[in-house]
């Protein structure tokens, strides 16, 4: 069957999907979390191959990261699902009920979006997460992931499409595509597929852009930024700095670029070299090199993503000097403030044109699951429908339903009637 065909068989099965009652959807997600519980072995057999592959290939340390699937990791997946089957139903809740005239009653009601296609990196657990987070919002989904994880992600979604029909969704509301060379056919798939999300290089997803009909979602580069300012608390900053940079070092919420205030930085960069010390590669500009031993910063360490164990590093006379060098390099993720000032954060937060915007915390905590929306699809760093962790509400629109009794357009028109307009 081609790509195309495939594609219609979802789209077929979208209707009967979005009608699908909340208690068979969280019976779906049940299922999952049963069926991956008691298949781990298997999970971890097939994951293991694809690592063993990985090493083979020569992959960076960054991408074998990403690749592994650890018992912990499943856990974390599991009681991901667990909580999301306890969330509150986001399809078929009523945003607007309006009277336009007597006996016509307007309503916007929440529903899926439809079919979504997502392509996303080597991470299996992204497999789990957006399978989830689309049953329970009712939608259809195609993945397509990285091909590193080829066995892993066969068998996970063998297990997730089995669970979904034993509970009672229809059969081709999930489908997975393998190739690589199936991503330009589904790119063609318009007027069939809703919504593309593609995750992954800024250079693949401007490809995706820019190849499609498709209304396209995501974001490309994750590079977010610590401000210190002059009033931060030293003994904050240089934890919430370490786990920013080290705690999950391939992930797109990891802190690639410090900006230090002037005033402070003689006392808190030698501390944080002390810290980061055979973990983290610090590359800074002149004035940084003076107060510590580092490797030189270039122009081009601001504007780029390393996903690796290294920050780059630079002085700031004040908070707007940071502000626009973030709007300037950021990609307009996850950006955070270290400061005891109130009013610099107030500043901060209404002036850094990103996603997510902190105050003494790790940027780290930027991810679906942590803002207690079960999981995510993604991050969105654009500025329409979602931003910022993709959960459910990111995944459904809306539509209005209007209840007459014979009203005809031309009694308005000609003045014979009028709208009042009551809010109900």
């Amino acid at each position: 069957m081609s790509v195309l065909d495939s594609v219609k068989a979802v789209k077929k099965a979208e209707a009967r999907m979005a009608s699908q009652p909340e208690e068979v959807r969280n019976r779906a997600l049940e299922e999952i979390g049963r069926s991956l519980e008691e298949n781990q072995q298997l999970i971890f057999e097939a994951n293991a191959e694809d690592m063993e592959q990985a090493r083979r290939d020569g992959k960076a340390a960054p991408i074998l990261k990403r690749l592994e699937l650890t018992p912990e990791k499943l856990q974390v997946l599991i009681s991901g699902i667990k909580d999301l089957i306890h969330l509150p139903d986001p399809l078929f809740k009523t945003q607007l009920a309006r009277e336009l005239d007597e006996g016509l009653t307007l309503y916007r009601e929440s529903c899926p979006i439809g079919t979504i296609g997502i392509i996303f990196e080597a991470r299996p657990d992204a497999l789990v997460q957006i399978s989830t987070l689309c049953v329970k919002s009712g939608n259809c989904v195609i993945l397509k992931g990285g091909s590193e994880a080829a066995v892993t992600n066969r068998t996970l979604f063998g297990l997730i499409y089995q669970a979904v029909l034993k509970a009672g969704l229809p059969e081709n509301c999930l489908l997975q595509l393998e190739d690589r060379e199936e991503i330009a056919e589904l790119l063609k798939c318009s007027g069939y597929v809703d919504l593309l999300i593609p995750r992954g290089s800024n250079n693949f997803v401007r490809y995706i852009m820019e190849n499609t009909k498709i209304p396209v979602m995501g974001h490309a580069d994750g590079i977010c930024h610590i401000y210190a300012d002059k009033k931060a608390d030293i003994d904050k900053a240089v934890p919430v700095i370490f786990d920013a940079k080290t705690q999950y070092v391939a992930a797109c919420n990891t802190v690639e670029t410090l900006l230090v205030h002037r005033d402070i930085a003689p006392e808190l960069l030698p501390k944080l070299k002390s810290a980061m010390e055979g973990r983290v590669e610090i590359r800074g500009t002149e004035e940084v090199q003076k107060l510590i031993s580092c490797e030189p910063a270039t122009e081009e360490d601001f504007a780029k993503e390393y996903m690796d164990y290294i920050v780059s590093v630079k002085l700031v006379d004040s908070i707007e000097e940071a502000i626009e060098h973030i709007n300037t390099y950021g990609s307009h993720h996850t950006d955070c403030i270290i400061t005891e000032d109130a009013a610099a954060a107030e500043l901060f937060m209404r002036m850094v044109d990103s996603a997510g915007v902190y105050q003494n915390c790790s940027t780290r905590f930027a991810d679906g699951y942590r803002y207690g929306f079960g999981a995510e699809v993604g991050i969105s760093t654009s500025k329409i429908h979602a931003r910022g962790p993709v959960g459910l509400e990111g995944l459904v629109s809306y539509k209005y339903k209007l209840f007459g009794s014979g009203q005809i357009v031309a009694d308005y028109a000609s003045g014979k009637k009028q709208f009042h307009f009551r809010d109900l």
